[in-house]
C-alpha cells in the first residue's frame, strides 16, 4: 500500500496549460567562464509562466504578445532582467555570481562542470541542503546520489557516517574551500567537527571515483568539495528559527554589507542548535559560526579571510545490541546503555560524551596576473580541541556492557530505571580508602595544530588549461587520557607503564594516565593537470608526487630525551586522465582511470603504539577505471557509469567496542554501475531518479593486531575474510524525487530512497577459524520516504520562507548499521536501528 501511495503521488503531481503566440529561445552562460547554466529559471515578468533552461543552458519559451522582459534567476547568481526587443533568438545571456571571489575558489577547490568534465559527479546547491536536510545529519543530503549510504550511528550530534562506493571517510577526500580536511595521521573525518558546515555551505559536490581533484588525496572512493559561503556582493541577510521534535531548536542569522565604493565586504554567519535527541541520552548543544572579510584592491588583485567553526558538545550511544535486546526494552529503538545520572543531571560515561572544536582559518590571494593566467594560493591554519569520554580503572566494569554481547557486565551498577547509576559508583568508590578510586571517568584528548599552503598556477593556451601548484601541510595530534571525574574517590592509583614517574602514583584530576603521545605529519608535494576542451572533445592528464613523513613522540614509554622517533619517510604519487567526446548535442561518452600509490597511515608504520619502526609497512597500491555515457535533452538527462576499483595492501582499522583491530594487507575489488536521471516536463515540475549497484568484496585473508582501549597489544592471529562482502553500505540503492509547485509560491517535494544488499560489518575476531567461509549478515532491504514543503511570502515586505520537512513518513522500522556475530546471522549481530519518523519546520526573512 504504501508503495501504490508513493507511485501516484510521483506520477500525479500534476499538470499545466499556457496560451501564448509566440516563443523566444537564448542560452544562458556564466559571464566568468562562459559555460552554459542548467536549472536557470526564465520567467515571463508580472506572470508565473515560464521555464527552465536544459543541460546546456538552452531554453525555448513560448510568450504572450504582451510580454515586454523576462527574468533569469538562479541560486548563487544576480537575477536578471532581459528585454524583449520582437526577435525570437535572444542570443547569448550571461548571469554574474553573486559572492566575491567564487570563482577563484571554485579553481582551487576543484569543482567541476557536469557533462563536460569526464568524472562521475553530482552537485547540491544551498538551496537543495536547505529545503532537503531539517533535523538529518550534513552528510545525509547525499543519500539520493548513486552508491552513497549514510547512517546516523548510534544516534548522536554529528555522528553521521558516509560511504560512497563503499569505501569509508579514511579513503574519501573531503576538501572545504579546496583545502583537505582528512586527518593527517588516520585520513578519518569526524564530522562532529565540522556538523555547522550545514550552515555555511553554498555549493557541496561529490565527485564518485578518482575524480578531477589535483591533490594527493586519499579519494579512493571519491571527494566531497565543500564551497563555504563567500563574501555575497550584495548587502543584505537572513535570520531563521527552526524547531523540531525532542526539544529540537535552531537559531541562525547571516548579514553582508555588499560591496563598498572602496572594495571591501563582510560576510558574518552565526546559529545555535539544541536538542534533548530521538535517541534517549544524546542531547546536545552546538553552535557554528562563519566570518568572511574581503578586499579588492584593483582589478588584478584580491584579498580574503575566511574562519570558520563548530564548538560542539554531545551524548551518545556507543554499544549497538541484538535485535532481541532492543524489542524487550521499554524504549525500543531508542534505547541506549550507555548514559545515566550524576548528581541528578543527565551523564555520558564511557562512549557517551562527546566534546570538540575544531576551527579552520584561510587567507586567500587572488591574483590575474593576465588574462590568460591566474595565481590563487591559501594559507590556513587549524587548532582543535576535544575529547570523549571513557571508563578506566579496576572495576570500570561497574559502569560498562560487554561490546560483544550487548549485555550489561554482572557487575554493572543501574538505577531502577535502567541508568548507569554514576552516584551508586561514587559511594562504592569512597569505601576504598586505601586504594583509591576503583572506576573513574577520564577523556580521551585529541588536540592537533594544522597548518598548511595550497598555490595554484593556472594558465589558458587556446583550447588548453595548464594547471600547477603546490601542497604543503604540518599536522601535530595530541593524544592523551585524563582523569575528568574520581567518581567521589580521592585518588587514582596509576597502574599503567610510565617511565617517567614512579609506579602506583597517587592521580587526581587533570592528570595524564595510560598514554601520552604524539603523532607529527609533514606532507610536501607538487601537482599538474593538463586540460584540453574543444566543442567535441575535452580531456585531462593529472599527476601529483610528494614526500609524506611521520614522527611520533612518546611519554610514557620512554624516557625524557629518548621519547621521539626519527622520521618516517615516504613518497606517494598518482596519476590519471579522462575524456569525453561529444558524439553531437544529445550523447556523449567519457572514460577516466588512474593509479594510486598512497602511503600507509600512521598506526600501520608504528608498530604497537610506540616508536617502534614496522619495516614491513608498504604502499597502498590503487587502480581504478570507469566508463560512461551521458544523454542530454532539452527536458531530460541521463548518466550512466561502470567502474572498477581495485586495492591492495589495504590497512584498516576497526574500533568494536573498547577494542581496535588493525589488519594489514588487505586486497579489495570493488565494481558497479550507476544511473542518474532527471526530467522537467514543465516548469513547475523536476523529477529526479538514481540506481547503483555494486558488488564490493575482499580478496584475500590477513593478520590482525587487536588492542584495548589503552593501547595495549591482546593479541596477533589470522583473519579469514576472503570472499566477504565489505560491509557498513548498501551495495545495492535507488531513489526517486519529485518536486512540484502545487500553488503558486508552495512546493512540495518527495523522496523515496531504497537499500539493498547491505552487509554487516565482520568483526576479525570472529574470523579466525579457517574452516569458515561463510558471509556477513545481510541487513533487510528496507524503502525510506521523506515528503517536504516550502511556502514563499513575504513579511512587512521582506521576502520570507516557510519550510517544513518529515523524514521517513512511515516510520518504518529498520537496522541501518550492524557488527556481525558468531552465527552471522540476526540472532547474534549487533545493531543500530534508524530513525523512525522526525519532522522539522523553519521560517526564513530575508532583509
Amino acid at each position: 500500500m504504501k508503495k501504490i501511495i508513493i507511485v501516484i503521488f510521483l506520477c500525479t503531481l500534476g499538470f499545466v496549460c499556457a496560451k501564448a503566440q509566440n516563443s523566444v529561445t537564448g542560452t544562458v552562460v556564466s559571464a566568468e567562464d562562459g559555460i552554459g547554466l542548467p536549472g536557470v529559471s526564465i520567467s515571463i515578468q508580472g506572470t508565473t509562466g515560464g521555464t527552465i533552461t536544459n543541460a546546456n543552458g538552452i531554453f525555448t519559451l513560448k510568450i504572450p504578445k504582451n510580454a515586454k522582459k523576462l527574468v533569469a534567476s538562479f541560486v548563487g547568481f544576480v537575477s536578471q532582467q532581459i528585454i524583449l526587443n520582437g526577435k525570437k533568438d535572444l542570443g547569448t545571456i550571461q548571469m554574474k555570481t553573486d559572492a566575491v571571489g567564487l570563482d577563484e575558489v571554485t579553481v582551487l577547490a576543484s569543482i567541476v562542470t557536469d557533462r563536460k568534465t569526464p568524472v562521475s559527479v553530482s552537485t547540491i546547491s544551498s538551496e537543495a541542503i536547505g529545503l532537503k536536510l531539517g533535523t538529518q545529519e550534513f552528510p545525509e543530503i547525499l543519500k539520493t546520489t548513486p552508491s552513497i549510504y549514510t547512517s546516523k550511528e548510534g544516534g548522536g550530534y554529528g555522528d553521521a557516517t558516509v560511504y560512497v562506493r563503499g569505501f569509508d571517510s579514511n579513503n574519501v577526500g573531503v576538501l572545504i574551500n579546496g583545502i583537505p580536511v582528512n586527518d593527517m595521521e588516520s585520513g578519518k573525518v569526524y564530522w562532529s567537527n565540522w556538523a555547522g558546515l550545514s550552515d555555511v555551505t553554498r555549493t557541496m559536490q561529490i565527485q564518485r571515483g578518482l575524480g578531477a581533484s589535483k591533490l594527493g588525496l586519499s579519494s579512493v572512493g571519491g571527494t566531497i568539495n565543500i564551497l563555504t559561503k563567500s563574501t555575497d556582493a550584495k548587502k543584505g541577510g537572513i535570520v531563521k528559527f527552526g524547531v523540531g521534535p525532542d526539544g529540537y531548536q535552531k537559531q541562525s542569522f547571516s548579514v553582508s554589507t555588499g560591496i563598498t565604493k572602496d572594495g571591501w565586504a563582510v560576510t558574518l554567519l552565526g546559529s545555535h542548535t539544541q536538542s534533548d535527541g530521538y535517541i534517549n541520552g544524546t542531547n546536545f548543544n552546538a553552535y557554528s559560526y562563519f566570518a568572511e572579510i574581503s578586499k579588492r584592491i584593483n582589478d588584478q588583485h584580491s584579498l580574503s579571510f575566511m574562519i570558520t567553526g563548530a564548538p560542539q558538545w554531545h551524548n551518545q550511544r556507543g554499544n549497538k545490541h541484538t535485535i532481541i535486546q532492543y524489542k524487550t526494552q521499554r524504549d525500543k529503538f531508542k534505547y541506549n546503555s550507555d548514559y545515566g545520572i550524576r548528581d541528578g543531571k543527565v551523564y555520558g560515561g564511557g562512549y557517551g560524551y562527546n566534546e570538540y572544536h575544531k576551527p579552520q582559518a584561510q587567507l586567500n590571494h587572488y591574483w590575474n596576473i593576465n588574462h590568460n593566467t591566474q595565481l590563487t594560493t591559501s594559507l590556513y591554519a587549524s587548532i582543535g580541541t576535544g575529547y570523549g569520554r571513557r571508563i578506566n580503572g579496576n572495576k570500570s566494569s561497574w559502569l560498562t556492557v560487554n561490546y560483544k554481547t550487548g549485555k550489561d557486565d554482572p557487575e554493572i551498577m543501574r538505577t531502577p530505571d535502567g541508568l548507569l547509576d554514576f552516584d551508586a559508583v561514587a559511594k562504592a568508590n569512597k569505601t576504598y580508602t586505601a586504594g583509591g578510586s576503583q572506576a573513574i571517568v577520564g577523556e580521551n584528548h585529541n588536540d592537533h595544530v594544522w597548518y598548511g599552503l595550497l598555490s595554484n598556477l593556472t594558465h589558458n593556451y587556446k583550447d588548453f588549461k595548464f594547471t600547477a601548484g603546490i601542497d604543503a601541510r604540518y599536522y601535530k595530534g595530541k593524544h592523551y587520557q585524563e582523569i575528568s571525574d574520581l567518581l567521589g574517590g580521592q585518588f587514582f592509583l596509576d597502574t599503567s607503564k610510565n617511565l617517567n614517574r614512579s609506579s602506583n602514583t597517587w592521580l587526581y584530576v587533570g592528570d595524564k594516565y595510560s598514554y601520552n603521545d604524539n603523532g607529527i605529519s609533514r606532507y610536501g608535494g607538487l601537482f599538474g593537470q593538463a586540460e584540453y576542451a574543444a566543442d567535441k572533445l575535452t580531456g585531462f592528464l593529472s599527476a601529483a608526487i610528494a614526500q609524506k613523513s611521520y614522527k611520533r613522540q612518546d611519554y610514557f614509554n620512554y624516557t625524557i630525551g629518548n621519547e621521539t622517533s626519527d622520521w618516517q619517510n615516504f613518497y606517494p604519487w598518482n596519476v590519471k586522465a579522462g575524456i569525453s567526446y561529444k558524439i553531437d548535442d544529445v550523447n556523449t561518452i567519457f572514460a577516466n582511470g588512474g593509479y594510486v600509490q598512497r602511503t600507509p597511515y600512521m598506526a600501520e608504520v608504528f608498530v604497537n603504539y610506540t616508536n617502534e619502526i614496522n619495516s614491513k609497512a608498504s604502499y597502498e597500491k590503487i587502480i581504478t577505471a570507469e566508463i560512461g555515457y551521458n544523454l542530454t535533452l532539452p527536458n531530460f538527462n541521463l548518466s550512466f557509469t561502470a567502474y572498477n576499483t581495485a586495492w591492495n595492501d589495504r590497512g584498516i582499522h576497526k574500533t568494536i567496542g573498547q577494542e581496535l583491530t588493525n589488519l594489514s594487507g588487505v586486497n579489495e575489488l570493488h565494481q558497479g554501475i550507476e544511473l542518474t536521471a532527471n526530467y522537467h516536463p514543465i516548469k513547475k515540475l523536476r523529477i529526479d531518479g538514481m540506481f547503483s549497484m555494486g558488488n564490493w568484496k575482499y580478496t584475500n585473508n590477513v593478520q590482525a593486531s587487536v588492542y584495548d582501549d589503552n593501547q595495549t597489544l591482546k593479541g596477533r592471529f589470522s583473519a579469514y575474510m576472503k570472499d566477504v562482502h565489505v560491509g557498513n553500505s548498501a551495495q545495492t540503492t535507488a531513489s526517486l524525487s519529485a518536486d512540484y509547485e502545487i500553488l503558486p509560491n508552495l512546493r512540495l517535494n518527495a523522496d523515496y530512497v531504497y537499500y539493498a544488499k547491505n552487509y554487516a560489518d565482520f568483526d576479525a575476531t570472529l574470523r579466525n577459524d579457517a574452516s569458515f567461509s561463510g558471509d556477513s549478515w545481510k541487513l533487510p532491504d528496507v524503502g525510506l520516504v521523506d515528503l517536504g514543503f516550502n511556502y514563499k511570502f513575504k513579511i512587512a515586505g521582506l521576502n520570507s520562507s516557510l519550510n517544513g520537512m518529515v523524514d521517513n513518513l512511515f516510520d518504518t522500522e529498520y537496522v541501518s548499521k550492524a557488527t556481525d556475530g558468531a552465527t552471522h546471522s540476526s540472532t547474534d549481530a549487533l545493531v543500530y536501528y534508524g530513525f523512525g519518523r522526525t519532522w522539522s519546520t523553519s521560517l526564513s526573512i530575508k532583509f
